[in-house]
Order: structure tokens, then C-alpha cells, then sequence
């Protein structure tokens, strides 16, 4: 089922490059982390859901690349604009091959039920 997304055609030209720029530097920057590491979980400090993926992570003997942008007070705008791309609401955005697979329960439940493994393999 495809995301509910704004039309290019329905936005103003005159805001189409500002929309098409908003904070891609970080877009950029998750886009090249998620392909050049196997598992990337995206996160923010401060943040428990962030330390139980990566806790889940660690227990399950599985490495992974930790980005961490800012806190509930910093960063909300580059954060805002990885939601945007993803259309995943919170953080952690855990990554796997390249795939979003949500966020700390999605992945503890992928974790639990063995499919995070063969995801990996």
C-alpha cells in the first residue's frame, strides 16, 4: 500500500525547491549509513527506546551503527525532516540491509520471534 504523500503538482512552485532541500544533509547522511551498515539504528538522546534497541541489539549479538541526532530539545528540525522521508512517526528508526523495520518494539519483536536473524543472513 503506497504512503499518502503531497503531490508535487500540489505544491506552489515557488516552494517546491524549499520543500525538496529541507534538511536533506541529514536524509543524506542516514540514506549513505543505511547502505554501507547492515543494521543502523537512528536515535536521539536522552531518548529509552533508543538504549532498549540497542541493548536489544547488543543482547542478541547482533553489531550495528548508532546516529544520533541531537535531544528532545535540539535537532527537532533535522529530525523532523527524517520523518518526513521515512513516514516512521519516533525514534529509534532501526534500518536492516537498507529496509526500515520500525522502531525498539519492532525490532524486539522481530528479535523474539527469530526473524531479525534471517533478516540478517
Amino acid at each position: 500500500m503506497p504512503r499518502n504523500i503531497l503531490s508535487e503538482d500540489q505544491l506552489h512552485p515557488s516552494i517546491r525547491t524549499l520543500v525538496a532541500n529541507h534538511e536533506q544533509a541529514i536524509v543524506r547522511e542516514v540514506m549513505a549509513a543505511a547502505s554501507n551498515h547492515r543494521v543502523l539504528v537512528v536515535g536521539m538522546g536522552s531518548n529509552p527506546y533508543c538504549k532498549k534497541a540497542r541493548k536489544a541489539l547488543q543482547a542478541a549479538g547482533f553489531e550495528h551503527h548508532y546516529l544520533e541526532y541531537g535531544n528532545y530539545f535540539s535537532m527537532w528540525r533535522q529530525r523532523s525532516a527524517l520523518k518526513f522521508w521515512s513516514g516512521w512517526p519516533t525514534f529509534p528508526m532501526v534500518f536492516v540491509k537498507g529496509v526500515l523495520v520500525g522502531g525498539a518494539n519492532d525490532l524486539v519483536g522481530l528479535i523474539d520471534r527469530g526473524e531479525f536473524k534471517a533478516l540478517m543472513d
